[in-house]
């Protein structure tokens, strides 16, 4: 299904599943201007400041949901061939979805939601020494 969004008299196609978006737009949550010139993608689809998104897609590039609510950054993976994505959570209606990161992505913003499940464990890091100590680790 394509979407079609009536812009004064012009009709524009707002899916992107096999279109490069080349729009700019300014972040809601921080304010950031992105522009697509520079993120290694054809797709900028959250903000490379502060990684937030908004909830537009149901399948990636459809522009099908109705929700839009600010999707939060909440962790990264690696895919297969050694790319990395940011995991986002919808704060409205809780969706998750898997972006890839662009080359212009703020990077110690991206560290450190890499390394939070490492500085919060869901243990005491107290009990993994003991541990460790009772295996003469």
């Amino acid at each position: 299904m394509i979407v079609f969004l009536v812009h004064g008299t012009r009709r524009i196609e707002l899916n992107y599943k096999n279109k490069t978006c080349s729009e700019s737009f300014t972040c809601k949550i921080c304010g950031a201007l992105n522009i697509p010139d520079n993120a290694g993608s054809k797709h900028r689809n959250h903000c490379s400041k502060c990684l937030c998104s908004i909830h537009l897609d149901k399948k990636p590039g459809d522009r099908l949901s109705m929700c839009h609510g600010v999707m939060d950054a909440i962790g990264v993976w690696v895919r297969n061939d050694g790319e990395w994505a940011i995991i986002h959570r919808c704060r409205t209606c809780g969706a998750l979805s898997s972006n890839r990161i662009a080359s212009d992505d703020n990077p110690t913003l991206l560290m450190s939601i890499a390394v939070k499940p490492l500085a919060s464990p869901p243990f005491p890091l107290g009990q993994l020494e003991k541990m460790l100590e009772r295996q003469g680790l």
